[in-house]
């Protein structure tokens, strides 16, 4: 399999597939295709459908056969990155929630427990992620893009909630509370950070999904029937045509 990621902010990868080669995409993330790729749902059987769920993937996989040498583009559905992973059986990985856009038929995505309860309530990434294993290329869909860090043995490092995109399985998460009441209160960072420690490669998004809709909250409306004026002007928006204003 060869592939090619190209466009931002709102990436594509491309897979050029030999005869008989195949992939798996988790949420119909199929944009494209050549007429001769071969669709089909499967669970994979009960237990490894009832961990998809759990986290945060649909419980049926589609996969893509091609009948001869074919084509098959994925893309991402947020601004951001697709970043290719090698999976390995000595080297699985643990992605968020929803981070798994597509893999070669060799890779299995199954569900991945926080062994820490505190790194599991407070750290943002939740109890639930996924764990990528067995041999192929995977791609994950990242929010923003996509910063890569290989952490030593005994090495940390400190990760606002939402940031953290990928770890290597041997690396692992905990929280860290921020320190001084000021701090909490004014700093606006929240009262936790995810601290991860390694061995093992880290990546981290600069735009998760969560502050990208924080950051638009104040502009949507809440209560009044019409929205209130942006920053940087606009005046008042007139009500469409035949709306009837009470006051």
């Amino acid at each position: 399999m060869k592939y090619q990621v190209i466009g931002e902010p709102m990436p594509v990868v491309v897979c050029e597939l030999e005869g008989g080669e195949s992939m798996i995409t988790e949420r119909g993330s199929m944009c494209w295709m050549s007429p001769n790729m071969e669709m089909q749902t499967s669970a994979g059987g009960f237990g490894k459908a009832f961990g998809r769920m759990f986290s945060g993937e649909s419980m049926f996989q589609n996969i893509y056969t091609a009948k001869g040498a074919g084509m098959i583009a994925f893309a991402s559905s947020f601004p951001g990155s697709i970043k290719a992973v090698e999976i390995t059986p000595d080297r699985p990985v643990v992605v968020q929630k929803s981070g798994f856009l597509a893999s070669e038929s060799g890779v299995e995505l199954s569900v991945f427990f926080q062994k820490k309860a505190g790194a599991g309530f407070f750290g943002g990434e939740g109890f639930i992620m996924q764990k990528l294993s067995g041999h192929g290329t995977a791609f994950l869909e990242v929010d923003g893009y996509a910063v890569e860090y290989e952490l030593q043995a005994g090495q940390q490092i400190v990760v606002d909630t939402g940031n953290l995109a990928m770890i290597d399985a041997t690396c692992s998460i905990d929280i860290q509370t921020v320190k001084g009441v000021k701090n909490v209160l004014f700093g606006g960072e929240g009262m936790f950070n995810t601290v991860v420690s390694g061995p093992g490669r880290v990546v981290l998004q600069t735009m998760p999904v969560s502050g990208f809709a924080s950051a638009l909250a104040p502009f949507f409306n809440t209560g009044s029937k019409y929205l209130p004026d942006a920053p940087g002007g606009g005046g008042f928006r007139p009500p469409p045509p035949g709306a009837k204003i009470s006051f």
